[in-house]
């Protein structure tokens, strides 16, 4: 019952919440990046959802747009502003999904939606995963995040989906503040974002 009815309205009701308590926020994140990257403060990106339906995340934009002499993007710890940094350390950039909640792409919690291209790299097990919508957080951000093998990341994920429930939810977005707060398992170690996954 959870997953098919009261979960919707779970989703709605938090991100309404959280969209009004954080306006201030959103709008003030929303200037600094508008100046910071002249005029870009969003970014977006295709992503697959339930069952692998694909839509546009949208997040705010953290990195640059420099090239290589060849016209190809530097590396993204070379494109990851000092803002951008202090953006991501405290989960900002993660704010505009919210709007991807009330459209109804994403849920409040849910594995991560991840790059359409890894689709055809999952196992069927792994696959599982989009057996759900995405999340803002999920079960893998609370238990180490980007600190965490890509493998150990995606049994996290089925084990939430096959486990989800409004506790579960609330224990994760429980959790979830605490480490915003305490910054844990942003990036990977030594890196500025997670590295790719290749099955």
């Amino acid at each position: 019952m959870y997953r098919n009815g009261i979960k919707v309205f779970f989703d709605i009701l938090v991100a309404v919440l959280a969209i009004s308590l954080l306006l201030p926020i959103f709008l003030m994140v929303t200037i600094i990046l508008t100046i910071s990257n002249s005029g870009t403060p969003f970014f977006t990106q295709l992503r697959p959802g339930r069952k692998g339906k694909i839509f546009k995340i949208i997040k705010f934009k953290t990195m640059n747009d420099k090239k290589d002499e060849a016209g190809h993007l530097l590396p993204d710890e070379k494109r990851l502003t000092k803002i951008g940094q202090i953006i991501r350390k405290t989960s900002l950039d993660e704010l505009p999904q919210l709007l991807n909640v009330l459209k109804g792409d994403m849920s409040i919690v849910g594995p991560r939606p991840l790059l359409p291209e890894y689709l055809k790299l999952y196992s069927k097990e792994q696959a599982r995963r989009h057996d759900v919508k995405p999340g803002i957080t999920g079960w893998a951000q609370v238990n180490g995040r980007n600190a965490i093998s890509w493998e150990q990341k995606f049994k996290f994920d089925v084990w939430y989906v096959d486990h989800q429930s409004f506790l579960l939810d609330l224990k994760i977005l429980f959790k979830t503040i605490r480490k915003v707060f305490i910054s844990e398992g942003i990036n990977t170690s030594g890196q500025a974002t997670t590295s790719p996954f290749k099955g």
